[in-house]
């Protein structure tokens, strides 16, 4: 996944949104990878997945959520667990471009990934991101930036945070809801016949932020943020 970073370091350089279109949802691809992911993938690999509060994921309107990071498998267990199946929606990932290689980066592209801009990383997907939320779609960041696996909640990037804000900035009470999610490995390192534990915590509301200094509240969201995750993770949180 992106190295939020990145988008920090740019955002300055962002004025408006840009129509592009740098990845899609292919119908039948998206229809099989959930029917093979939900009869074969999941049932042969974990032996139990236990998932607290779907409630808490709005069923329409602009979504990002913000997931933990533990393993590769995440990116499975997401859609596994909130996508379609769950929700009815279909979910978009900002993906690295080492993930956009050969077979793999063509299904990941056609099933909602988009990758970095080589040329222009930050801004490229940040803009994508609040073309996103322009749209009401639900997009997946990963606000750790990368994978830890040691079960803990390491500090955030502000950079979901401000792509939130800069999308309710464009339109007036577009309502844009980030949804907190933790998700625990046992072991915590996953391997076949382990479980796996995901929490789905109370959104918190965009439009609470927007007043005020644009940098400012972006980290008090991105503090509120990470003091949801600690709160439905149950651990420490960790400076990186």
């Amino acid at each position: 996944m992106i190295n939020l970073d990145f988008i920090q370091a740019s955002l300055r350089k962002l004025h408006s949104p840009v129509n592009s279109k740098p990845s899609s949802i292919s119908p039948w691809l998206a229809s099989l990878s959930y029917f093979l992911g939900r009869h074969i993938v999941m049932p042969l690999y974990f032996r139990k997945i236990n998932i607290i509060g779907k409630e808490n994921i709005p069923k329409d309107g602009p979504v990002i959520l913000a997931p933990t990071h533990r393993s590769r498998w995440d990116g499975l267990i997401i859609p596994y667990t909130t996508g379609r199946l769950v929700t009815g929606r279909d979910l978009r990932f900002m993906v690295s471009m080492d993930e956009m290689k050969c077979l793999q980066g063509w299904l990941i592209r056609h099933l909602g990934g988009f990758p970095l801009n080589p040329k222009n990383p930050a801004v490229s997907c940040f803009r994508y991101g609040v073309e996103l939320m322009l749209k009401r779609e639900m997009l997946v960041i990963f606000p750790e930036g990368k994978i830890y696996r040691d079960n803990q909640v390491h500090s955030l990037k502000t950079g979901l945070a401000r792509i939130g804000l800069q999308a309710e900035s464009y339109q007036q009470n577009l309502g844009v809801k980030i949804v907190p999610i933790s998700l625990n490995y046992n072991p915590v390192i996953p391997r076949r016949g382990c479980n796996v534990m995901v929490r789905i915590g109370v959104p918190l509301s965009v439009n609470d932020y927007i007043y005020g200094s644009g940098k400012k509240q972006a980290q008090n969201l991105t503090l509120d943020l990470e003091a949801a995750l600690k709160n439905i993770d149950g651990h420490s949180t960790i400076n990186n």
